[in-house]
């Protein structure tokens, strides 16, 4: 990882001309690293460098862009421990999680996507015309700092399928690991200009990316509110705007369900990645009458996980990403007390012997009602939200009372209640009993939780413009 202080440009490294960043480790609260910011200089040299490489790049056999997918899963292998250690340094991810799933994750994205286009046919015949999906163009990515590597793929690897050409902006808060995926998709031999990186800031270039003649879709993945900003910055462009945004995903506990089981499981669920991610299963519903019984095991649950250093072995739960984060997981805590909830365990304040690092307590609140702060906002933190309800009606009732719709979970043994639920709840994902997240289908959500889907063919066609050809005689 020799290229801290550069932005990857039509093929090749070279010093970036922006300002000078650090790195903090959460877990030290101290600096790790420090990059080089792109200049507005460096993101049009960018644009200019994928809009020369589109033209060729467009053009190449499906087969031939997936030989390339294929040799960046190749070099990818050779570099997964290095990913991992920079992911474990840049946002605290524990060591095991980031080699087990953080990493392994965006290979499969890679992976799946040079699997579709060997077999997915971009051309269809309707009547006398022909329906050509062609690759939309110059893309502009923006990622987010919670999974660095796996939003990325899902949006470099399935660009690169459909044909476009790409300039990425990763968070400047988990530069590292974006440094070592350049120099993965950088040993592949794609042609020049076909992929460059600019590390950077949202307000300047990642607001300059959005605004950009040049760039002909903005995929962004990151908060609602940076979703906004980015869609109003790409409207006199009238690019396509494709984002992954915010989630309150709620986890109904059906009268069916194995309920110990599905209470426990649900709860570590939500605490994964320190609690960090977009479609975590923050509002468990659970009947009224078995409250008590969920709050004990919910406990149980999270006062079995271990809060430390990433690096330790037997950490479950590393440091939230910086201090920001961490404050206002702490506030957000605190309303949920001043509010009424009542706090199961955890609460504000750093774990008892993690003074130093943005730790937070897993914590779980009951007696929750839908209308407090912690039941309406993205907390990103490990803050669970026990909410009763009385009738399966209510539940879901409950389940889509929110400006999101990212996700549900939904436990149950009863197969018509299970799948009743699923059709019901407005979200782009419905997890039945946990099934584990699946890469050949589409990931996205509803209302404020964004537009657009990613991964699987679903994924592939929303890097595509639809193309008729009327009058298109058979050969």
């Amino acid at each position: 990882m020799n290229h801290l202080g550069d932005a990857f440009i039509d093929g090749t490294w070279r010093p970036a001309r922006g300002n000078v960043l650090d790195v903090i480790d959460p877990a030290t609260e101290t600096s790790a690293a420090k990059i080089t910011c792109g200049s507005a200089e460096d993101v049009d040299e960018a644009v200019s460098a994928a809009r020369r490489a589109f033209g060729d790049w467009s053009t190449t056999k499906p087969a031939d862009r997936a030989d390339v997918l294929d040799r960046i899963v190749a070099e990818y292998d050779r570099r997964a421990d290095d990913l991992a250690d920079a992911i474990s340094t840049e946002m605290g991810s524990p060591l095991s999680f980031s080699r087990s799933v953080q990493v392994v994750m965006p290979r499969e994205r890679f992976v799946m996507a040079a699997k579709i286009i060997r077999d997915y046919d971009f051309e269809e015949r309707v009547g006398t015309s022909l329906v050509v999906r062609e690759p939309i163009g110059v893309c502009a990515f923006i990622t987010p700092w919670n999974w660095p590597i796996n939003q990325a793929a899902s949006k470099i690897a399935y660009g690169l399928a459909a044909g476009c050409t790409m300039v990425w902006k990763p968070s400047e808060v988990s530069p590292l690991s974006a440094v070592i995926l350049s120099e993965i998709v950088a040993s592949a031999g794609l042609p020049a200009g076909v992929f460059n990186m600019v590390q950077g800031e949202g307000p300047t270039v990642g607001a300059q990316l959005s605004a950009h003649p040049d760039v002909d879709m903005v995929s962004f993945t990151g908060s609602t509110r940076g979703g906004v900003a980015v869609a109003k910055a790409a409207a006199d462009s009238v690019k396509r705007v494709h984002q992954e945004l915010g989630g309150k995903s709620a986890n109904l506990i059906l009268p069916s369900a194995d309920f110990k089981q599905a209470v426990a499981a649900g709860t570590k669920l939500c605490f994964r990645n320190s609690g960090q991610s977009c479609q975590a299963p923050t509002r468990m519903l659970v009947q009224r009458e078995r409250l008590a019984e969920a709050e004990q095991i919910a406990r149980s649950a999270a006062e079995d996980m271990k809060t430390g250093d990433p690096r330790e072995q037997g950490t479950d739960l590393g440091p939230l990403v910086n201090e920001t984060q961490w404050r206002r997981v702490e506030d957000l805590i605190r309303s949920g007390i001043d509010e009424g909830a009542r706090l199961v365990t955890g609460g504000p304040g750093k774990p008892e012997g993690l003074e130093v690092g943005y730790y937070v307590r897993p914590t779980v609140f009951s007696n929750v009602t839908n209308d407090m702060t912690i039941a309406r906002e993205e907390i990103f933190g490990p803050v669970l939200c026990l909410i009763a309800y009385d009738d399966i009606d209510e539940a879901i009732a409950i389940a889509n009372d929110t400006d999101y719709g990212l996700a549900t979970y939904i436990s149950a043994t009863d197969t018509g209640e299970l799948h009743d639920a699923a059709r019901r709840i407005r979200v782009g994902r419905a997890y039945l009993n946990y099934a584990p997240a699946k890469g050949d289908v589409p990931f996205g959500g509803y209302r404020h939780s964004g537009n657009g889907r990613e991964q699987g063919v679903h994924g592939l066609e929303d890097f595509t413009e639809l193309k008729a050809i009327l009058g298109f005689a058979a050969a």
